[in-house]
């Protein structure tokens, strides 16, 4: 049986079992299964490995998805520049880290899209910032970061305001809205949306954030993270199954 799963905390939110439980049914796929591996800390990561001789494939999720890097023995040269990894291929007892966020990120944005924004937000910091922003550099898409306080990177969420143009694209990287803190959204002047905006939510559960709803009740158009899942999700198993 070749085992894989998923590694974060809290796992309450992630379709990725299911996502996959039902790929092998109706793939006809018998001799895999797919499970949720929740560590408190990353440090449980060696243990985990150790207790499933078994797995091949790891996904990666909040808030793991740089600090899992120190435990990795190789890096593509993708997930080496963006500083983040969400998929482990496991092989020959070596791990090797890759960043699929991207690729589902990429084909998602570019459907989502209708025009060129003169101005994009990435709100937050983290790991899933980082794929975004690889992204959008890709794309020639410039953007500013946004963060709860001001760094030399990173605007403060104070000052979008003043910096936004026409149209506008703010992509949430942050876990705020996600299940089950359904209430919370991040910080973005709303009332000055307009049907000339776009909001970017890379949360899937539940299927529509308050930050997408305050988006959508203004005329923006809005977009989940359902198909970005999906996409990377089906990339994590090309790599985990290439020879």
């Amino acid at each position: 049986m070749k085992k894989f799963g998923l590694i974060g905390f809290p796992l309450s939110h992630s379709f990725s079992k299911k996502y996959f439980e039902e790929k092998f049914q109706r793939e006809n796929i018998f001799d895999c299964s797919y499970d949720l591996f929740e560590l408190k800390t990353i440090e449980e990561l060696p243990v985990l490995l150790k207790s499933n001789p078994d797995l091949i494939g790891l996904n990666v999720t909040i808030p793991y998805k740089e600090s899992v890097m120190k435990y990795l023995d190789v890096l593509s040269d993708e997930a080496k520049e963006i500083g983040a990894v969400n998929c482990i291929k496991i092989e020959n007892g070596k791990l090797k880290g890759y960043n699929t966020d991207t690729f589902g990120f990429e084909i998602s944005l570019q459907k989502f899209l209708t025009i060129i924004p003169d101005k994009t937000f990435v709100l937050g910091s983290g790991g899933s910032s980082k794929a975004v922003c690889y992204v959008l550099k890709k794309l020639n898409l410039p953007f500013t970061k946004v963060s709860r306080e001001k760094k030399d990177d990173c605007s403060s969420y104070e000052e979008i305001f003043s910096l936004m143009k026409e149209s506008n694209l703010f992509i949430n990287t942050t876990p705020l809205g996600m299940f089950p803190n359904e209430n919370d959204c991040p910080n973005i002047p709303y009332d000055k949306l307009s049907t000339h905006d776009f909001l970017f939510d890379l949360i899937y559960n539940p299927a529509e954030t308050l930050f997408l709803k305050k988006g959508k009740a203004i005329g923006a158009k809005t977009q989940n993270g359902l198909e970005m899942l999906q996409l990377q999700a089906e990339k994590s198993w090309e790599i985990w199954n290439s020879k």
